[in-house]
């Protein structure tokens, strides 16, 4: 008997090998059975390929036809399932892992193809805006923190602090001799025992030290202390015996330990931020010293109205007549917005200048001024040479008003008025016993060290700006020698004038004098404190400065302690302040300070 003929087209062949494969991948029931019948009608398809008969191998041939569409069929939706899943997961772990620094906050997915691989080994960063509701944030303070400000440690409300052992190892170094930096660095100690004066097991520091314990009711936070090690994980190019990056690795293990919290380090240095960004980490600046964030809202002491002014008021306007003066008593919404003794220029055919007196609820009692730009009205043979000089006048020789600041650039008058005024009171009207003036020893460029003679001796240098003004105060015809009286005049100037240290303020008390604080944004806040605390009985009090003029390290326009005395003082009514506009030294110097 013949042998059948073999097939013109070889029959379609199953991996049966990968068929169990792709039955794992098939997450449904019915899935993995529909695979498995198909692993099996192949396998009995497989063996009748080699039958002899035609009937047999004709439904061999549709055995594994149908086998091979019912397997892939199967299989690939299977797969394509799966791969979709895995896709979606991978997709959202890399968005999930994904960090941003903060100050934004990225939202935009990012697909596997797309990604770095750098970008799924870094911890999430959590925004403080993006914390968790109900929870507080944790902030990481640095030394430069504390050795600023030492309250530092109750300024956070409800937020939790937490201190690395670095940081305490650096306070530790830094306590020693008679600075401020060493001042600080033993007030922070003696704060830290003191909250930590109760804690007597180890398990009260992991839940953390109230920080409400010493009276600081704003304080609802708590303090934690470093007590293990942590695990690091910042790059080889950071070497961990700097303290910096030793802060900086506990910043990181904080945030992994925890990426539902927001972590932040708050530090004073600029490239200690700057590295903390780079790793993605929450780095800001201690703001709580910072006035405001922006200098030009500042308060002048000056506004300017138009000549709707006094039709804006709701009722009718008194006016009267007292001690050469005219006085108004306004109504209206407006009189919440003023400020005693702060001064208004109303826009009107003949400009008007009046003075804040009083202030209660929505009225409030204007006063125009006395005008200092007249030859009769002089001070010390001074003359104000514009409006603004013409308000610090009027505040430098008010009786009732004890604490005047005056801002301005070089050249606008600010130590001349001063000097002027007080000569004025001590020599003429004897308001005042004397004038002492103090600044700020720092150095524009290299110290030039230790100055030998007393007190004021050493202080002399630091003392030109009086020297230059009393020469313009007693101002001779050219190439004409001093008479007799006129020295004898200039020996009694000087003998009211004493030159004082701030280093030697503590304790004092000044009764009865006209105090000048010359270069006072070179101040803290801490400090204009000090001296502003030494004024007792009718003691006037006037703080001079530039504070685009900043000399002091770690102090800026915003931190500066002039520009805090004038912001905490502009709503007590017996301080005043005016900013001076325009120069009034020379035509030089008002183009330097303009285009420089």
């Amino acid at each position: 008997m013949p042998l059948p003929k073999m097939p013109s087209k070889p029959a379609t062949l199953l991996d049966i090998d990968a068929l169990p494969k792709l039955a794992k991948t098939a997450k449904k029931p019915s899935q993995k059975t529909a695979a498995k019948k198909a692993i099996k009608t192949a396998d009995m398809s497989t063996e009748t390929v080699v039958a002899s008969k035609p009937a047999i191998k004709t439904a061999a041939k549709k055995a594994v036809k149908t086998a091979t569409k019912t397997a892939t069929k199967t299989t690939t939706k299977a797969a394509s399932k799966t791969t979709s899943k895995t896709s979606a997961k991978k997709t959202k772990k890399v968005v999930d892992t994904q960090t941003t620094g903060p100050d934004s906050i990225t939202s935009t997915p990012i697909t596997p193809a797309n990604t770095p691989a750098v970008i799924a080994t870094k911890p999430r960063v959590v925004h403080p805006t993006e914390r968790r509701e109900g929870q507080p944030a944790l902030f990481v303070l640095d030394t430069n923190v504390l050795l600023h400000d030492p309250s530092s440690l109750f300024r956070f409300e409800e937020h939790d602090i937490y201190l690395p052992m670095t940081t305490l190892e650096e306070l530790d170094q830094q306590k020693k001799g008679m600075s401020e930096v060493a001042r600080n660095a033993r007030q922070v100690s003696r704060w830290l025992n003191d909250l930590v004066s109760e804690v007597n097991q180890p398990d009260d520091f992991e839940r953390g030290v109230p920080l409400d314990t010493l009276g600081h009711g704003n304080a609802s936070g708590r303090m934690f202390f470093q007590t293990k090690g942590l695990s690091q994980t910042l790059p080889a190019d950071f070497p961990m015996a700097k303290a910096d990056n030793q802060i900086l690795a506990v910043v990181q293990a904080l945030t992994q330990a925890d990426p539902q919290r927001a972590v932040v380090l708050v530090s004073k240095d600029i490239n200690m931020r700057l590295k903390a960004k780079t790793l993605c980490l929450n780095a800001e600046d201690y703001y709580n010293d910072h006035v405001l964030e922006d200098t030009d809202l500042l308060y002048t002491g000056v506004q300017a109205f138009e000549e709707d002014f006094w039709s804006q008021q709701i009722s009718d306007v008194e006016s009267w007549q007292q001690d050469g003066m005219t006085f108004y008593r306004i109504h209206g919404p407006l009189c919440a917005q003023l400020h005693v003794n702060q001064f208004l220029h109303i826009k009107t055919a003949v400009p008007l200048f009046v003075q804040v007196r009083e202030i209660a609820g929505q009225t409030a009692v204007l006063a125009t001024l006395r005008d200092y730009s007249h030859a009769k009205n002089h001070v010390w043979g001074i003359m104000a040479r514009n409006q603004e000089q013409n308000f610090a006048l009027n505040l430098l020789m008010d009786p009732d008003c004890d604490f005047v600041t005056l801002l301005g650039q070089a050249g606008t008058g600010k130590t001349l008025l001063a000097l002027a005024a007080g000569l004025t009171q001590v020599l003429e009207t004897q308001r005042y016993s004397e004038i002492i003036m103090t600044r700020v020893t720092v150095p524009v460029a290299e110290d030039i060290g230790f100055l030998p003679g007393t007190e004021e001796e050493k202080m002399q240098p630091w003392m030109g700006a009086l020297e230059d003004n009393l020469e313009v105060l007693n101002a001779r015809p050219d190439n004409q020698e001093p008479t007799w009286g006129q020295n004898a005049a200039m020996e009694v100037i000087q003998s009211k004038i004493k030159v004082k240290s701030l280093n030697f303020m503590r304790g004092r008390t000044f009764l009865k004098k006209f105090l000048i604080l010359d270069e006072a944004q070179n101040l803290t806040p801490k400090q204009m404190k000090t001296l502003i605390t030494r004024a007792g009985p009718g003691t006037k009090v006037v703080c001079l400065g530039n504070i685009a003029q900043i000399d002091t390290p770690y102090l800026t326009e915003s931190s500066s302690g002039l520009t805090y005395v004038v912001d905490r003082f502009k709503d007590w009514p017996h301080a005043g302040h005016v900013t001076l506009q325009r120069g009034e030294r020379s035509r030089l110097a008002d183009y330097a300070a303009d285009i420089l």
